[in-house]
């Protein structure tokens, strides 16, 4: 069984060299990792790009793309056809594996009628309290397998995946279309959706680990909510029969009850004035249509998505 990794990359640090290393170290060997590069070099410095390029030897595939053909689903897409291999794993050039024991645990659930599995994000040294709070709520220490059958219960988390680390079977992907070409962000929880509504499962690997988060300011928080927004008013198909402001609720009232057995509750009107931006942005995303240009292009993280979109 061959496994790739495929990572889209922008003007990455140093993190770049550290998850290389990590995948190189892995217990289950990579057939290649495959970078889709945003620019026409991968380091601005060109002595960091040479010691790069030096260091990853014929492990490391590198393609380059101009950043206006950048686009979160087709460019993934792209990866997927320059890999032959039964297994691709998606992660992000921001993530790094906890241990070498990542796709062993990753790709164990690949089996039957599981279509994809996605592993546990943690936050790093640096991240927030507010991040701490967010990741173990969306990423909890329990692993689950989701199917069409939960979608009564779970919502839209029954959809919920992440490409910062996800293995996808190879037969399924190419049976199911792939990844939309075209998308501000979601293609992830899209292609999950089209997996669960054709009765495949979703795994989720809490033993899969990867360190990954952001700590965003309120504004940040609100574009990148506006492209969440926006995402799923182009997707009615999926996103119109399950809510998503209920899972923003069960958050709110975790980061209360953890809050408050930390003796930390100070913070808490802190967190909710984070929540409002988040669902200020999320709400006028799912409405874009009814902006001009000139406010969605001030509220969008992804500008280049746009340029190619008929507002």
């Amino acid at each position: 069984m061959k496994i790739d990794v495929i990572i889209p990359v922008y003007r990455p640090g140093r993190e770049l060299f550290a998850l290389i290393e990590k995948l190189q170290a892995q217990t289950l060997r990579v057939g290649k990792i495959i970078l889709m590069n945003t620019g026409d070099q991968v380091f601005d410095d060109a002595e960091v790009e040479k010691e790069f390029l030096d260091k990853c030897g014929a492990l490391v595939e590198i393609h380059y793309i101009a950043k206006e053909d950048f686009d979160h689903g087709a460019t993934r897409h792209q990866g997927v056809e320059c890999s032959d291999a039964d297994i691709f794993v998606m992660m992000t050039q921001d993530a790094c594996p906890v241990d070498d024991g990542l796709l062993e645990h990753l790709i164990k659930p690949l089996e039957g009628n599981v279509a994809v599995s996605y592993g546990r994000q943690l936050p790093g040294d640096a991240s927030s309290e507010f991040e701490r709070i967010s990741r173990q709520f969306n990423y909890p220490a329990v692993s689950c397998v989701k199917t069409r059958e939960d979608i009564a219960t779970l919502g839209i988390k029954t959809f919920f995946c992440s490409n910062v680390c996800a293995a996808y079977r190879r037969d399924i992907y190419d049976a199911l279309g792939g990844f939309v070409r075209h998308t501000i962000f979601n293609e992830d929880m899209i292609y999950a959706a089209g997996a669960i509504m054709a009765d495949y499962s979703i795994a989720y690997v809490a033993e899969a680990q990867v360190v990954h988060a952001h700590n965003y300011t309120n504004m940040q928080q609100l574009r990148r909510n506006f492209d969440l927004g926006v995402s799923q008013a182009l997707h009615p198909e999926v996103f119109q029969q399950v809510s998503s402001t209920s899972e923003g609720k069960k958050l709110v009232l975790q980061a209360w009850k953890d809050m408050k057995e930390n003796k930390k509750l100070a913070r808490f009107p802190a967190f909710v004035l984070q929540c409002v931006y988040k669902y200020a942005g999320y709400t006028l995303g799912k409405h874009f249509s009814r902006l001009s240009k000139k406010w969605i292009m001030k509220l969008t993280m992804n500008k280049t998505f746009w340029i190619s979109q008929s507002i």
